[in-house]
C-alpha cells in the first residue's frame, strides 16, 4: 500500500493511465509527455512574442521549454534548432542604413524574413523540397490529365495537405511544408510526440475539412459558371478527400479513429452505412469496412473524444453530398 507521502509523487500517464515515476517527463510505454499542456501554452506565449519582435523574451520561454521535455525528444531537437534561429537574429548587425534599419522599418515581416534567411528553418515557408515536389506533382498530373484539370487536380491536394499543416501551426507546434509525391499523394511531417489523441485526430481530420471546403467551391463555380471542369474537380477532390476517411492504415481516417472507443467505432460504421444508403456513393462502403477492421483493435483509447465522432460523420456526410450533387457525366474516369 502506499503511504500518503509516495502517493503524492505517483502519477498516471493521462493517456495509457500507467503510474509514471517521481519527475519522469515523458511515459516511458506511450511516450506521451508529461507536461504537454504547459509546453502548449509555453509554445503559444514564445510564438506571440516572436511575433512582437522580443526575441530574447522568446528564447526565454523557449529555453523553459527545454528543462519540460527529455533531452532526446524531437520537440527539444526543435527547440535547440529554433533557438540557434533567433539567436542568429538577435546578433545580426543593424545599423542605421544598412540592413538592420530595413529590417526594423518592416516590422515582424523583416524578422520573419531574417529568421528564414538564416540557421536550420531555412526558407521554413517555402523549402527547396516543398517547390521541387510540388512543381513535379503538377507537371506529373499536368502531363496525365491536361493543363487545366492536372493543375486544378495538383491545386485540391495542395488544399487538403495545408488543412493539416494550419492546424498543426494554429496550435502552437513545429509542422514543415507539404512535401508531395507524383502519383501516390502528400504529406505533412509533424512533431506529434506527447500530443493527446483527439488532437491528433483533429489534425488528421483537418485534411479532409479543407478538402471538403474546396469541392464546395468547385461546386459553386460550376452551378455559376457552367464550365464542367469544376464539376469535375469538385467530384475528384470530394472522391479522394473520402478514401482518406478509410480508417485504416496512415490515411487521416485510420489516424482520427485512434481517438474513438469501441462504441464510438460502432457508430461511425452504423452512420457510415446510414450515409451509404442514402447517397450511394460506393467509396462509403470502403470506409464502413475500415470500421469493421477497427472493431477488432484490442487497444481503444480509455477516454474516447466525442467530438472526434461527429467531426467525422459531418465531413463524411458533406463529401457524399457533394458528390451526389455533381451528375454522373462530370465524374472523372
Amino acid at each position: 500500500m502506499l503511504t500518503e507521502a509516495s502517493a503524492l509523487t505517483v502519477q498516471p500517464c493521462s493517456r495509457c493511465g500507467r503510474e509514471l515515476p517521481p519527475g519522469a517527463l515523458a511515459c516511458s510505454f506511450c511516450h506521451a509527455l508529461v507536461n504537454a499542456e504547459e509546453l502548449y501554452r509555453l509554445t503559444a506565449n514564445a510564438t506571440a512574442l516572436e511575433e512582437k519582435r522580443d526575441f530574447q523574451a522568446a528564447r526565454e520561454l523557449w529555453s523553459n521549454g527545454l528543462q519540460l521535455l527529455p533531452p532526446d525528444a524531437k520537440q527539444a531537437v526543435w527547440i535547440r534548432d529554433h533557438l540557434r534561429d533567433l539567436q542568429a537574429v538577435e546578433t545580426s548587425p543593424q545599423d542605421e542604413h544598412g540592413s538592420g534599419n530595413w529590417l526594423r522599418r518592416s516590422g515582424p515581416i523583416g524578422a520573419v524574413l531574417l529568421l528564414l534567411l538564416k540557421g536550420k528553418s531555412l526558407l521554413a515557408l517555402f523549402k527547396l523540397n516543398f517547390l521541387i515536389s510540388l512543381f513535379a506533382f503538377v507537371g506529373f498530373y499536368w502531363t496525365l490529365y491536361g493543363k487545366a484539370f492536372g493543375i486544378g487536380f495538383a491545386v485540391l491536394i495542395l488544399i487538403h495537405e495545408m488543412g493539416h499543416f494550419i492546424d498543426v501551426k494554429r496550435r502552437g507546434l513545429p509542422a514543415d511544408m507539404p512535401v508531395f509525391l507524383p502519383g501516390f499523394g502528400a504529406y505533412v511531417r509533424w512533431q506529434a510526440l506527447g500530443v493527446s489523441l483527439p488532437t491528433r485526430a483533429a489534425v488528421s481530420l483537418a485534411g479532409p475539412l479543407a478538402g471538403l471546403i474546396a469541392s464546395a467551391a468547385c461546386l459553386a463555380i460550376w452551378r455559376y459558371s457552367g464550365n464542367g471542369l469544376y464539376a469535375a474537380l469538385a467530384h475528384a477532390s470530394a472522391w479522394l478527400n473520402l478514401l482518406n476517411l478509410v480508417p485504416l492504415w496512415v490515411l487521416d481516417g485510420g489516424q482520427a479513429v485512434k481517438a474513438l472507443n469501441k462504441n464510438n467505432r460502432v457508430a461511425l460504421l452504423v452512420a457510415t452505412i446510414v450515409i451509404w444508403a442514402l447517397s450511394r456513393q460506393n467509396m462509403l462502403l470502403l470506409v464502413a469496412g475500415g470500421a469493421v477492421w477497427q472493431l477488432f483493435d484490442k487497444n481503444p483509447p480509455a477516454v474516447p473524444s466525442r467530438n472526434t465522432l461527429v467531426y467525422f460523420i459531418v465531413v463524411l456526410a458533406l463529401l457524399s453530398l457533394v458528390m451526389m450533387a455533381v451528375p454522373a457525366q462530370f465524374a472523372p474516369r
